[in-house]
């Protein structure tokens, strides 16, 4: 099978594996665990922030990080396709009892005239807003990468509006690579960051929250609030440490594949989608014959796994478990289910 449904389905190669069971390992809730407090000391540094706190997943790392800077009855803005939203099983609502304000971006990036449009007046009717989240690279967008000049200014909007702004920065490698923007760059302009080990950095289970350490010690007791908290977690950390060392630069294979693909994938009947729109490693495209479900249904038979997005759209994402020569072959399966 040629799984190009998520990154989120790689597995740890054999050095990884090794380093995993040589992780010397504490109770991490204890603050024992010695490779857990290597990693976030790591991440921290790396992203130039004061402290950073190990996860289970990215939905946690998101959630915890809107409890922490919000209270109940308040507001969060982010795009209307993020993530937090989208994604996360109502989690604002659920755990933190915030309303989200969404905007409606292009690809999943807004502007700043939609972000101060959606700012509301300091009114006692209206719900307090405190915070804005950004998600870069943005899933729903097809892997989109926000413009570093955007970014900066929307965040600049936020600050002055007395606002707290979140990067969910689950494929934030990928939009390093992408854009030749450092990671720090990016997160310099928040006040918390999470990115995800386990999509395309290959390692089976991890996220990571970073922010002030004032923050990060709010977080904490938010983590344990929601089960979060793990004992002897060096053996994931020490994944999540391999993954950060030998696996960011490799992401450029990543993103030619998806170049690849959605080349070829162009140029098939019943197939719509623009190549140039493809950043990184998600590749979105509109099918014009067949139900998107049935496309997959087809795909799947032949040994192709992708996944249907609504009735007429496909996502496939390239990762570390396909080279160009699976690409190869997917593109010859779409290639006579097409035709």
């Amino acid at each position: 099978m040629i799984d190009l449904r998520s990154d989120t389905i790689t597995k740890p190669d054999e050095p990884m594996r090794r380093a995993m069971a040589q992780a010397e390992v504490g109770d991490d809730v204890l603050g024992d665990d010695p490779t857990v407090a290597d990693l976030e000391k790591r991440l921290a540094n790396f992203l130039e922030k004061e402290a950073a706190v190990f996860m289970p997943s990215g939905t946690m790392a998101n959630q915890v990080a809107v409890r922490t800077h919000t209270e109940p009855g308040d507001e969060i803005i982010v795009e209307a396709g993020a993530h937090i939203y989208y994604y996360e099983a109502g989690g604002p609502a659920a755990l933190s009892g915030v309303m989200c304000r969404l905007i409606e971006g292009r690809r999943g990036i807004f502007s700043v005239r939609q972000l101060r449009d959606a700012l509301r007046p300091g009114d006692l009717h209206f719900p307090r807003t405190r915070l804005v989240c950004i998600e870069n690279t943005h899933n729903r967008g097809g892997g989109s990468v926000w413009p570093i000049e955007t970014l900066a200014e929307v965040c600049s909007i936020a600050r002055q509006a007395g606002l707290a702004a979140h990067l969910d920065g689950a494929r934030l490698w990928n939009a390093s690579v992408a854009s030749d923007v450092p990671e720090r760059e990016y997160c310099r302009h928040f006040d918390s960051v999470s990115v995800c080990f386990s999509k395309g950095l290959g390692a089976p289970v991890g996220s990571c929250l970073a922010g002030t350490e004032e923050f990060i010690r709010r977080a904490r007791r938010f983590r344990k609030l929601f089960g979060g908290g793990m004992r002897q977690a060096g053996i994931l950390a020490a994944a999540a440490i391999y993954a950060m060392r030998h696996n960011r630069k490799r992401l450029a294979d990543d993103h030619s594949n998806a170049r690849l693909l959605a080349d070829e994938l162009a140029k098939l009947p019943g197939i719509e989608l623009d190549p140039s729109e493809v950043e990184t490693n998600i590749v979105f495209f509109h099918v014009t014959t067949m139900p998107a479900a049935e496309l997959v249904k087809k795909l799947r038979a032949s040994g192709v796994a992708v996944l249907a997005l609504g009735h007429d759209t496909v996502r496939a994402v390239t990762s570390l478990e396909v080279d160009w020569q699976d690409i190869m072959r997917a593109v010859d399966v779409f290639r006579k289910i097409c035709k």
